[in-house]
């Protein structure tokens, strides 16, 4: 199935992390742009430009951590994988206690978990600069961010798959085939449990690493990739539900 080339006001506000009348307010100042299709608007993919102008403080605060040699307040910093499971857990009870995400906690705290034990894993003993993760939580604006400053996909998948090419091609590789189950290969196998996961509920993905920026809608096997100007050296990711 080719992929479709717009979103409905309905999945970009799910994508941001937003409601739909907040979508219709910034279509309506200009700030995104939409057009007509039947009696509901779409905004095309080519049209909505860099997404991250759209996004959260939080992720914008990751991404900046992420490109650059900048330090920031222990409350987003987990220098070590008992760091990271303290505090999800301690977000797992906060959102047992949150009506908007109550339903969804323990699948938020397995996916969020997923990606940051992989930075953690796959990053052990070389990471570039600073090792640990990013990791910040916003459950008014149904949000989780987490980030690292590691090798990326593309250098821990060639180590068993030499042929691929771009980051784009990892990444493809990490959400979508099943390696091995030895390390460091079981990134890719973590990865594709967290597309499982976002498949079958009403959760959002919009995951970096190198220039390939991959975006998972909940409920769509559909996968979209492509190649974006920024180029980071580890991993972000944005999960919004």
């Amino acid at each position: 199935m080719e992929p479709k080339e717009f979103y409905t006001t309905k999945e970009l506000a799910e994508l941001l992390g937003i409601s739909r009348v907040a979508v219709f307010n910034k279509i309506k100042k200009g700030d995104i742009k939409a057009q007509k299709m039947g009696r509901n608007f779409v905004i095309f993919k080519k049209d909505v430009g860099d997404m991250d102008v759209f996004l959260s403080n939080l992720f914008k605060l990751a991404k900046d951590w992420a490109i650059s040699h900048k330090e920031f307040s222990n409350q987003f910093y987990c220098q070590n994988s008992g760091v990271f499971q303290a505090r999800v857990t301690k977000m797992g009870g906060l959102m047992m206690e949150n009506k908007e995400a109550k339903a969804l906690f323990s699948l938020l705290t397995s996916i969020a978990g997923e990606i940051g034990n992989n930075s953690y894993d796959h990053n052990l003993g070389q990471w570039p600069d600073t090792p640990g993760i990013f990791f910040g939580y916003d459950l008014n604006k149904k949000q989780i961010v987490l980030a690292d400053r590691g090798v990326g996909i593309l250098k821990t998948l060639k180590r068993v798959k030499p042929e691929l090419e771009n980051h784009e091609q990892a990444l493809k590789v990490a959400f979508t085939e099943i390696i091995s189950g030895r390390k460091p290969e079981a990134r890719g196998n973590g990865l594709k449990y967290v597309r499982s996961v976002i498949l079958k509920n009403s959760i959002n993905l919009i995951f970096q690493t190198g220039d390939a920026k991959l975006i998972l809608n909940g409920g769509s096997a559909e996968i979209d990739i492509t190649k974006v100007k920024e180029n980071i050296r580890g991993c972000i990711a944005l999960i919004t539900y």
